[in-house]
């Protein structure tokens, strides 16, 4: 079941504009200069600047049939960050709506080559840099729909934990399984010097495992992207495995 997506295709391209659109009303709302305390070292423009830019390299990763050495990777002349940042979503939303998402497309992920990887893809980059946006703006963070946040813990384990890593050559320095469940949905992220895998599971197959990560999906999803701290899941066990779970994953996805 890797790369197959957990809600309908059509969701996504309402999340890319749900989210996007509030990313842009929180940025024009507050300083460009403000700290981002979800990515240190960030500042709210950076993110705006940064979403923009990876709209674009997927647009023309797409269009390219490879990935793209040059693109616009900020604001022309005369342009506002924000115009940046809506042109570079407008392009990239057009472009998927303009095919079925189960066509075939070039993708970095082996498991899906399709349009509906970049659909997904690009539905939880802008999720995840909301997230961070409202942080720097110093609002409350609005919860992520459950439907969203399973699909963003799915995507998180079995395309950044489970390929993202290898790619990099990162791997755990201990051998052992993480379960993870929430609201009716497990998986198994498995981990060691030799392998780094993750699949959906059965829930007892889960409770098998070294340590399980129970909780809120909206909680887990932003736990997993480190955009929650330690306290927001539960962990049962010796905590060692999900401790190098939440590691392995801050390497895949920084």
């Amino acid at each position: 079941m890797a790369g197959q997506a957990m809600i309908d295709q059509g969701r996504f391209l309402e999340v890319i504009g749900a989210e996007t659109e509030l990313m842009a009303q929180v940025a024009h709302s507050a300083s460009a200069d403000a700290p981002v305390p979800t990515c240190p070292g960030w500042t709210l423009g950076e993110v705006l600047r940064h979403v923009g830019s990876v709209y674009r390299v997927a647009r023309r990763w797409i269009t390219d049939g490879r990935r793209p050495e040059h693109w616009q990777r900020k604001p022309g002349p005369g342009q506002t960050l924000e115009e940046y940042f809506r042109e570079g979503r407008d392009e990239l939303v057009a472009e998927l709506s303009a095919h079925d998402a189960d066509e075939l497309a070039p993708t970095w992920w082996p498991a899906d080559r399709s349009y509906g990887f970049w659909r997904r893809r690009m539905a939880h980059e802008a999720t995840i840099h909301r997230i961070d946006a409202e942080s720097a703006a110093g609002r409350d963070v609005s919860e992520i729909p459950e439907d969203v946040a399973l699909d963003g813990i799915d995507e998180a384990l079995t395309l950044w934990f489970g390929q993202r890593l290898p790619l990099l050559g990162l791997s755990g320095t201990k051998t052992g399984s993480v379960g993870v469940r929430t609201a009716g949905h497990s998986w198994i992220a498995r981990a060691g010097p030799t392998e780094t895998v993750a699949w959906r599971c059965s829930d007892a197959e889960a409770q098998r495992a070294d340590d399980l990560v129970t909780g809120h999906p909206d909680k887990i999803y932003r736990w997993l992207w480190g955009r929650a701290g330690p306290t927001a899941v539960t962990v049962s066990g010796d905590q060692d495995m999900a401790g190098q779970l939440w590691a392995l994953l801050r390497l895949a996805t920084r």
